[in-house]
């Protein structure tokens, strides 16, 4: 039986602007990896509306699931709790259970729950809050679509308070041969190794160190037993 399968939606102008350098895609796929949740797909789109409701369309269509990141706080370009809303038909307002975490918190702190930390509020109907431990403003889930903080440790909790209640699968294990080779002599060899093990990923990822040349090899599957055979053969193939 096949994992479910996963996309990102990295949502922001600052990401495409170079402003910023996203991380949670990196934190993100090593988490799905590890419950067994295949991330298949991540786009990255701009502040623009009509892009965000056609990716959600099209990415919680294609998927089991769909995580977004960026785009839920308090400002005017913080559209993408109602893009979702649009994307899935919902009606989206001011939700009691989310105003009530937030002004709790705001009253904690001295600071005033004004309009615009209200819009962290605005949930789209039907959603179910993702706990927010770090800074409170909860994310949400509608359908297949987690929708999270960009801000990274923000977007790490909400992860973490995400996955326990997804059904994953086979996690994937990986398993690497440094080789001192050019990827141009080994890709004969290896190409035929890969057809040999067609349940298995092979991969081979190039370095220059000191002015020697070779290439990482990385077999990953979900067959631990298969994979061990795979790398003994593979050492086999290209010796230290």
């Amino acid at each position: 039986m096949s994992n479910p399968t996963a996309a990102m939606l990295v949502i922001g102008d600052e990401i495409l602007s170079g402003r910023t350098r996203d991380a949670n895609m990196y934190h993100l796929a090593g988490q799905l990896t590890a419950i067994g949740i295949d991330l298949k797909e991540v786009r990255v789109v701009s502040d623009d509306a009509p892009a965000i409701v056609a990716a959600v369309k099209a990415l919680s269509g294609t998927y089991t699931h769909v995580f977004t990141s960026g785009g839920i706080g308090p400002t005017h370009d913080d559209i993408t709790a109602d893009c979702i809303a649009a994307a899935f038909g919902k009606t989206i307002d001011v939700r009691a259970d989310a105003a009530a975490l937030l002004s709790a918190h705001y009253a904690s702190t001295g600071k005033e729950f004004n309009a615009a930390r209200q819009r962290m509020a605005r949930i789209p109907a039907d959603a179910i809050l993702i706990e927010n431990p770090v800074s409170v403003a909860p994310g949400f889930t509608l359908e297949n679509v987690h929708v999270m903080a960009g801000v990274p440790s923000v977007f790490t909790a909400m992860v973490a308070s995400v996955l326990p209640n997804l059904t994953g699968g086979a996690p994937l294990l990986s398993q690497s041969l440094r080789v001192v080779r050019g990827e141009g002599d080994i890709a004969g060899p290896l190409g035929e190794f890969a057809a040999r093990h067609p349940a298995l990923s092979v991969g081979s990822y190039p370095f220059q160190d000191n002015g020697v040349y070779g290439a990482n090899l990385v077999v990953r599957g979900q067959d631990k037993a298969a994979l061990n055979a795979a790398m003994a053969e593979l050492s086999e193939i290209f010796p230290a």
